[in-house]
């Protein structure tokens, strides 16, 4: 019987996916970003052991306000690659109950995602942290190649992709760092859109419960100047950004 690590659930609407959607977090991650706000999904050891059986019980109470609602089901995290099996098991089982499904993922794993796995995927949600190979170990501690391979992987399936680009004043806003992904992003076939996601500190209470320094204590959000200038980047290429 398939078990996996869970941090939590949760029901959200408009940004893991289309509609709403259920909203499933596993622990685990193998990045540390800088500007990480769910540090308590770090360890898969934090988790709550589940079946899958367990996993599709709760979703199925909310199957039928989801399905009304043009929703589906999205496994974040964390990073649930990290636990290639027991996604692909949860996703198999969604698609089952007519369900759509999206992989939010940081791509740093994306080797370990079946063929089965991405075949029972309707939508990835890639986060591009950087295109620069420095600023990328800087920001998350891993290396962007296998990101980038797995993008071309998607684009080669053309799997439906939404790519997220975090947008952090002084450590990933450079000019060529920017249009690096988005050079890149152009290069790509089925991706249907770019979220440029303005850097935010609602995950700093987190840190201070768990006794960590929280790193980008001093960092500022940006400001909708540089908001539009990294949006005109990518539209300036043809990119379709939000």
């Amino acid at each position: 019987m398939t078990t996996g690590s869970v941090h939590s659930w949760d029901i959200a609407t408009a940004v893991d996916g289309p509609g709403t959607r259920f909203v499933l977090f596993v622990s685990g991650c193998p990045l540390r970003c800088l500007y990480c706000h769910n540090p308590d999904t770090w360890h898969m050891r934090d988790g709550r052991r589940m079946t899958v059986d367990e996993v599709m019980t709760e979703v199925v109470k909310y199957q039928r306000f989801i399905d009304v609602a043009g929703g589906g089901l999205t496994i974040s995290g964390g990073e649930p690659l990290l636990q290639p099996g027991f996604t692909a098991e949860v996703f198999h089982r969604a698609k089952q109950l007519g369900l759509h499904t999206a992989l939010d993922t940081s791509g740093f794993l994306g080797a370990r995602a079946s063929d089965e796995l991405l075949a029972d995927t309707d939508l990835v949600l890639l986060d591009i942290k950087s295109w620069d190979p420095v600023t990328y170990r800087h920001v998350t501690g891993g290396e962007v190649t296998p990101t980038l391979e797995f993008a071309r992987r998607l684009s080669a399936l053309r799997k439906p992709t939404w790519i997220r680009f975090v947008l952090v004043p002084g450590h990933t806003d450079a000019v060529d760092n920017v249009e690096g992904i988005a050079s890149f992003v152009s290069t790509l076939d089925a991706v249907e859109r770019v979220e440029v996601l303005p850097f935010h500190k609602l995950g700093a209470p987190k840190y201070a419960a768990l006794g960590i320094p929280f790193p980008l204590e001093n960092v500022p959000t940006p400001d909708a100047a540089l908001v539009q200038r990294v949006r005109g980047q990518f539209a300036d290429l043809g990119v379709p950004v939000r």
